[in-house]
């Protein structure tokens, strides 16, 4: 694999405080900080590398010093909420929550240069789906496409619906926990030329991870693509959890119950290579966001990657 490392100019006007608890406000910028920018022509704001972000001083201190874990009755109490605990989210913020993300297919060529001819109708899972600020942003785009969006909430799923743009002559939205139910269900096997994970598997426990992956897996076809972009190990939301927040290794609960997992590109290696991929692409994006009224500039990460099904693979 050769990945490629480019420099965006990028600059992000966010109205965060080092004073507050991070983890609700910070929910905010973590989903939108990928979707709202405006070009910079000073420094270079993003860029892509192989390597975690070393930490200074004073982080390393504080993650050495934070190793008190949440209860194991409150983290089962956390599992078995968690659907309840999203739907709760998306009853609050409805649909006004997420930009939409008009970056992906700057960021993935794939969702446009899998087909085989010009007109080729793709098919496409966005798994977790939310209220759809990506999908949308990509049927508005290229209308040679057919998109499956599913999500653990079943109020984000009527959000889609409702949505002016929402037809089912080129989308079909429908409910799914992708550890417990089977997208092929849903979705005919080994159909999909492309899947989304965009900011969805860091919600689901660590340990189901593998399922989820598994799942998707299936519906593939031999070939087809799983994108993907999640927060990466020493984003500077990971590092402003309150003591009290850890779950376990790189894992936290947000204030709302929501949860978050910081991934390594070696730990994302392992988790899609044991389900049967292969890696195509997988390292950190490096950004800076920057608060010019508060005078700071903090650093996000994140793992964005590529991994394929093999053409020549057997279903799990």
């Amino acid at each position: 694999m050769h990945p490629f490392i480019y420099f965006n100019f990028l600059i992000f006007h966010t109205s965060v405080s080092m004073d507050t608890n991070l983890e609700d406000n910070d929910l905010t910028r973590i989903k939108n900080d990928c979707c709202s920018e405006t070009r910079c022509s000073e420094a270079p704001f993003q860029k892509k590398e192989n390597q975690v972000r070393i930490l200074t001083t004073e982080e390393a201190a504080k993650l050495q010093n934070d190793r008190e874990l949440v209860s194991e009755f409150k983290q089962l109490k956390l599992e078995r909420e968690a659907q309840k605990n999203w739907d709760l989210f998306y009853k609050r913020n409805t649909t006004n929550f997420f930009k939409d993300r008009h970056w992906t297919t700057r960021e993935f060529e794939e969702l446009k240069a899998c087909r085989e001819f010009e007109d080729q109708r793709l098919t496409i899972l966005e798994a977790g789906c939310g209220v759809g600020n990506c999908f949308f942003p990509l049927l508005e785009e290229d209308p040679h496409l057919f998109v499956y969006a599913c999500d653990f909430s079943p109020r984000a799923v009527e959000f889609v619906k409702k949505n002016p743009s929402y037809s089912e002559d080129t989308c079909r939205a429908f409910q799914c926990d992708l550890t417990k139910d089977e997208l092929t269900d849903t979705i005919t096997e080994e159909s999909v030329d492309v899947a989304t994970l965009i900011f969805v598997l860091s919600a689901i426990h660590p340990d189901k991870m593998q399922i989820a992956v598994r799942n998707i897996y299936k519906v593939l076809k031999p070939g087809g693509y799983v994108l993907f972009r999640d927060y990466g190990l020493h984003d500077y939301a990971m590092l402003r959890f309150k003591s009290g927040s850890r779950l376990g290794d790189n894992f936290y609960v947000r204030q709302d119950g929501t949860r978050s997992y910081f991934f390594t590109n070696e730990y994302l290696l392992q988790l899609f290579t044991e389900a049967g991929y292969e890696e195509v692409l997988n390292e950190y994006v490096f950004r800076e966001t920057v608060n010019k009224k508060e005078g700071l500039c903090v650093p996000r990460i994140f793992v964005q990657s590529k991994f394929r099904k093999p053409q020549n693979s057997n279903a799990f």
